[in-house]
């Protein structure tokens, strides 16, 4: 017997798939995952990868020369995006998804259907994916409204508004489709944290991550 899911590839105790709901988007997820986040218990790129039927994830730090991901970004029914904050991106809001212009920034001008790329990985391995992925750098870049907090309660991030990847893909979506509930995004990612916090031995919790999340 395996000792893993062979869905989510988690052990079977902490199995994920009790919580996935699959989720139709017209939207379309691309995640490149860092290599070093492959096998992290609390990754959260599979509940987006399950839910999602038309996201895919791929696996590594260069990039460049990869074949599938080259394909996708070869397909010209698709205008392709890469979630990255910087000094020259776009606000997701501001994307149109219908072909019609926001803000005056006229990012998506065609009726093409949209990819959006989520790097998974610390701000450090994600800058380093970016860095080293020549193929990514004449994408348009976007980043998320400000103030937006994340829930990964058992992670210490370098801020309040740090996003797990789960969390930013389900903004991007519910942003770009906000016709549609994307919230069993947000029930998986809640469930899965919850389980591995009541594996910790008492006080563990409230020692370590409880303080900080009500400073």
């Amino acid at each position: 017997m395996y000792r893993y899911c062979l869905q989510c590839g988690k052990s079977h105790k902490a199995c994920i798939c009790r919580w996935i709901k699959s989720l139709p988007s017209n939207v379309e997820l691309i995640i490149l995952q860092h290599s070093g986040e492959k096998n992290r218990p609390m990754g959260t790129a599979k509940i987006l990868t399950l839910s999602l039927e038309n996201s895919v994830c791929f696996i590594g730090e260069d990039f460049s020369q990869h074949t599938e991901l080259n394909s996708l970004l070869d397909d010209s029914h698709y205008t392709h995006y890469i979630m990255y904050p910087c000094d020259q991106s776009y606000c997701v809001s501001s994307l149109s998804v219908n072909g019609d212009e926001q803000s005056g920034l006229g990012l998506n001008p065609s009726s093409k259907k949209i990819r959006v790329i989520l790097l998974d990985g610390t701000w450090k391995k994600a800058y380093k994916m970016w860095q080293v992925s020549k193929n990514l750098h004449e994408l348009p870049m976007l980043h998320l409204p400000k103030g937006l907090k994340g829930n990964y309660r058992i992670r210490k991030a370098p801020s309040d508004n740090s996003l797990s990847t789960v969390e930013a893909g389900y903004h991007v979506l519910s942003i770009l489709q906000p016709e549609q509930d994307f919230t069993p995004l947000l029930t998986a990612f809640d469930n899965m944290i919850q389980f591995y916090i009541n594996q910790m031995p008492e006080g563990v919790f409230e020692r370590n991550y409880q303080k900080s999340l009500s400073e």
